[in-house]
């Protein structure tokens, strides 16, 4: 029988996916030091968090730069996503406090490329990488800062008579430029109300997470947002 462990972390994504959300954050010590990534996981098929598997005993839902006390029945590492741990359905989570993007600053990604790039889809790019090379990888997610995102909203699917819009963000990171979807609930929610355009958002933190195999590739997703204020 697993123990419950409590493990803080700053929280970092809270983003869609599927039913659910994919929550992923980095722990932090007792010191408040940062101790590598976190990304609390279900026992379903695609291992979604679901409402009730996330909540605060208020009934409230984490966000971005809440510092939360998560039990944690053991690791479940699943191919390139080595930061999988397996959630206790049965425990509330707690907010212990919050932090602001200045403290983001010391806990970004080394520079480099995100992963591997050179693989693009029809409205990507540098989105995607091949499932059998993703598998080889030893994490799946970054902390960026980035001098500015520029937020796509169109109905990619439209020639062929799909009306759905959705948000694509488009960024440089090392050299290179990426067009990613956003998966950050609350920017879908607030630009799908917005017209069709761009829009510019300045200065940002992004958490980019590699998603759910798809057709034999590996998206890789923009899962947060945070402006550098």
């Amino acid at each position: 029988m697993s123990t419950v462990a409590i493990r803080r972390m700053l929280c970092l994504a809270n983003s869609r996916k599927l039913s659910g959300r994919c929550v992923a954050g980095i722990e932090l010590t007792g010191s408040n030091l940062a101790a590598g990534w976190l990304r609390p996981v279900s026992v379903r098929v695609h291992e979604e968090v679901s409402e009730y598997e996330r909540q605060y005993e208020d009934g409230s839902d984490p966000r971005l730069l809440d510092i939360i006390d998560v039990p944690l029945l053991e690791p479940r590492p699943n191919a390139y996503q080595q930061e999988n741990w397996l959630l206790d359905p049965d425990c509330y989570w707690r907010k212990e406090g919050t932090t602001d993007a200045a403290s983001l600053s010391d806990l970004v990604t080394p520079p480099g490329p995100l992963w591997i790039n050179g693989e693009h889809s029809y409205h990507g790019l540098n989105d995607r990488i091949p499932l059998e090379v993703a598998n080889g990888l030893a994490s799946s997610l970054a902390l960026i800062r980035v001098d500015d995102v520029r937020l796509h909203v169109f109905a990619p699917g439209e020639a062929f008579g799909n009306a759905k819009r959705r948000v694509h963000g488009e960024f440089a990171h090392a050299g290179a430029r990426y067009r990613l979807w956003v998966t950050d609930p609350r920017y879908e929610r607030e630009y799908l109300a917005q017209p069709d355009g761009v829009y510019p958002l300045g200065p940002c933190f992004l958490t980019i997470s590699l998603g759910e195999p798809f057709d034999d590739m590996v998206y890789k997703l923009i899962a947060g947002v945070i402006p550098d204020a």
